[in-house]
């Protein structure tokens, strides 16, 4: 069932009652005038493409609920990660910072020995200090070991895995390697799962409860899902449903997850007094063929920083205050959702320096001055900077899937063979956003201005492909052995 909001019924009727216009605030005076602190809704999916939702452009299945989320709120079309890989991409979520200040590399697994540092702080524990309750469902994967797990880093409750769903003994290609898959609640292993059919249905499940636990208090619940991550796993209800085969089936399964969360916060009164957002950690894992999504026709995928592995569905929902059905081209990024989030809720921000910035402004519909944002991979390789239409990719090696591969359809993946992009590059992404013409020499003051940005980067928090050491980095958590 599709999600469908009350208050453009009652806008109408108040208008054509001619009531007066000191009741038309602005939605300044909204933000303001706010009955209580919103409830916040964070929903992460996990290797979904840019191009997975009917609104961004996907055709072989269906996403209603989704489609409706952005046409009640603000969808950006230029929303992006700073790491194309698990672990990096959700510490850079969860602190409003780049994962490389904080030495968080890469796809933890169950043999690391770190994770997350305790002493900084994630959006959960800056909105537990102003008074939310804070729920997690879903994959964490910043840490398995006690010190690193969620109910240590703010979250009141944690329901889901310690890392990514293919770290268990059926992996492809690195067959029992990985030990039983944990699912944990709170702190405690309360199962080991050898199949996930359920998984997407029993987040939804735990989530719903703890939207109704929840619901006198302001909450901050991040629904972060194991799918689209493979391997994929889909219910009963939903297996065969698409055109495409078992990922439709996935993404439909993810899509009507969103429409459970928001029927039931509009069943308990909530809706009005609800800000949702929505994203993903990275792009498409596009090795694994037919069970990967779609980039929308963006250069490479997962494990790159070409667009097709960082840039993201980026959707920003709040009745009342956010304005219904803008589409925002300026560029943003998941860092500047805990600086945002501050900003509405009046929290305090880290005591640690951030790196991102409050973008309500765009979500008001006002303006906002460009600023760079950059693009880290590997063990702390500064690969790219955006700054508005602009972007430019450093030298350096990637992963691509040679051209004429026959694609796989049954959760194996081909092989990647390496590319080296010689020389720097320079792309108008407003009309060229596949990234397939350099125009560093029609545009050397741009060229200067993000060369610029990206040597001050390399001072801050280092580059390995320069040798930049980095004056202000951070040390991530550790348990010594």
């Amino acid at each position: 069932m599709l999600f469908k909001n009350t208050h453009r019924f009652l806008f109408t009727i108040s208008i054509l009652a001619g009531i007066s216009s000191c009741q038309s605030n602005s939605k300044e005076e909204n933000l303001q005038e706010s009955p209580s602190k919103p409830n916040i809704v964070l929903i992460f999916a996990d290797d979904m493409g840019y191009g997975d939702l009917g609104v961004y452009g996907a055709t072989q299945w269906k996403t209603p609920n989704l489609d409706q989320l952005a046409s009640d709120g603000v969808r950006f079309t230029q929303f992006y990660v700073p790491h194309a890989v698990c672990s990096a991409s959700r510490a850079a979520l969860l602190t409003g910072t780049y994962a490389n200040r904080l030495e968080i590399f890469g796809a933890l697994d169950h043999s690391a020995n770190h994770g997350l540092n305790p002493e900084e702080t994630t959006i959960a524990e800056m909105l537990k200090a102003n008074g939310y309750i804070t729920g997690m469902v879903g994959k964490w994967h910043l840490g398995h070991l006690a010190p690193f797990l969620p109910t240590k880093q703010g979250f009141d409750s944690f329901y889901g895995l310690p890392y990514s769903n293919d770290m268990w003994p059926l992996h492809p290609e690195v067959k029992d390697y990985y030990p039983p898959l944990p699912l944990y609640r709170n702190t405690a292993v309360i199962d080991t799962l050898d199949d996930q059919s359920m998984l997407t249905t029993n987040y939804i499940e735990e989530a719903i409860k703890f939207i109704e636990q929840s619901k006198d208090k302001p909450f901050f619940l991040y629904l972060a899902h194991s799918m689209t991550h493979v391997p994929l796993y889909v219910s009963d209800k939903f297996k065969g449903k698409s055109e495409q085969g078992l990922y439709g089936d996935v993404m439909m399964e993810v899509d009507w997850s969103v429409g459970q969360v928001r029927e039931k916060l509009e069943e308990l009164g909530l809706a009005e007094n609800t800000i949702i957002i929505f994203t993903s950690d990275n792009g498409p894992w596009l090795s694994y063929g037919g069970h990967a999504g779609l980039t929308g026709g963006l250069r490479e995928g997962k494990g790159t920083s070409w667009d097709g592995g960082i840039r993201e569905p980026g959707i920003f929902v709040w009745p009342n205050h956010f304005p219904e059905g803008k589409v925002e081209n300026q560029s943003a990024m998941t860092i500047d959702i805990l600086p945002t989030l501050a900003e509405i809720t009046g929290s305090k921000l880290p005591d640690l320096p951030i790196d991102g910035r409050s973008i309500l402004p765009l979500l008001e519909g006002k303006e906002l001055e460009p600023k760079p944002y950059f693009a880290y991979y590997n063990r702390n390789e500064l690969q790219a900077v955006i700054y508005g239409k602009w972007k430019m990719v450093f030298p350096h090696a990637y992963r691509s899937i040679p051209e004429g591969t026959e694609m796989r359809n049954d959760g194996i993946p081909v092989k990647y063979h390496m590319l080296n992009l010689e020389n720097a590059a320079l792309f108008d992404l407003s009309v060229d956003p596949n990234e397939t013409t350099d125009v560093s020499a029609k545009n050397p003051e741009i060229v200067a201005k993000l060369n610029q940005f990206a040597d001050e980067a390399r001072a801050d928090m280092g580059d390995a492909l320069t040798d930049s050491e980095g004056n202000n980095l951070r040390k991530h958590g550790r348990v010594e052995e």
